[in-house]
């Protein structure tokens, strides 16, 4: 049996690997508390730039906008990627599965330059004003299949026969899904939605082609005050944004492993039970 053993060259690899990572997000992190205006100048210990974030109305309706069109977004695009999932994987070959499923994972592999510009010319072509709910509709078209491979991924492992055990003791289609799939595939979903929220939340491509007057979110107004010059408030703003989804992610982790832990226990009691 091979043994993975020390080395420095291996040490070394991986230190330098890190570094290259997660060095400018610690930077940037001290750097949000630096009392100079002079971004890349030690100046002393400051949380001024967290005061004066929380003063800046355009970031604050910025960081609203953002947050808004991220919950909503992913929480559409979960939804609708959850029964994209299923269909992929309940409906077996149905003409049309290949064009289906091209559609839906188109996205992924189209440059985020093509996708905003088809979806300019689209609300363009129909009439619809660019704003709030074309970016919505922006980020759940490009969302959906990040969604959709990950449920899919869960389905895959899915034993169809607990669901048919269900329909066999009386429930119906729908209860069924309630009751046995949804809870057995609902840590895929909430995956998914984290994923959808954080795309949203990062894009600036799509969003500047969609946007429109009043809906400017968070990661074009940290564009254009960049091109603008360094301003150390956009220090403190990533350092608060780094922070959020840090918690975020560990939550999810935590909820997932509480609701694997749980999953195993009630698996063993059926079984225990079983046998007695």
């Amino acid at each position: 049996m091979n043994v993975s053993r020390f080395s420095w060259f291996n040490a070394t690899a991986i230190t330098f690997g890190f570094a290259f990572l997660y060095l400018p997000i610690l930077l940037l992190i001290i750097f949000s508390f630096n009392a100079s205006k002079l971004v890349t100048v030690w100046g002393g210990f400051s949380t001024r730039w967290y005061s004066s974030l929380l003063q800046n109305e355009m970031f604050i309706e910025a960081a609203k906008v953002t947050l808004e069109v991220g919950l909503l977004s992913a929480t559409l695009a979960a939804v609708l990627g959850t029964m994209a999932a299923l269909v992929l994987d309940k409906a077996g070959r149905f003409p049309g599965r290949m064009l289906f499923s091209g559609m839906i994972y188109s996205p992924m592999v189209m440059p985020e330059v093509i996708t905003g510009l088809s979806l300019l010319l689209l609300f363009v072509a129909i009439g619809m004003d660019r704003g709030y709910w074309t970016i919505v509709i922006a980020h759940t078209t490009f969302a959906t299949c990040y969604v959709t491979v990950v449920v899919s991924s869960r389905l895959v492992s899915f034993d169809n026969a607990l669901e048919e055990a269900a329909l066999d003791l009386g429930c119906t289609p729908f209860s069924a899904f309630w009751q046995v799939t949804l809870p057995i595939i609902l840590p895929a979903i909430v995956a998914g939605w984290l994923l959808a929220f954080t795309l949203s939340m990062d894009d600036l491509v799509i969003a500047s082609f969609t946007s429109g007057p009043g809906s400017t979110t968070l990661p074009m107004k940290i564009y254009s005050q960049v091109r603008l010059g360094l301003n150390p408030e956009i220090n403190a703003l990533s350092t608060i944004l780094i922070l959020v989804v840090a918690t975020g992610v560990v939550l999810t982790s935590l909820i997932s492993k509480q609701a694997e832990t749980k999953r195993q226990r009630e698996e063993h009691a059926a079984l225990a039970q079983a046998d007695g």
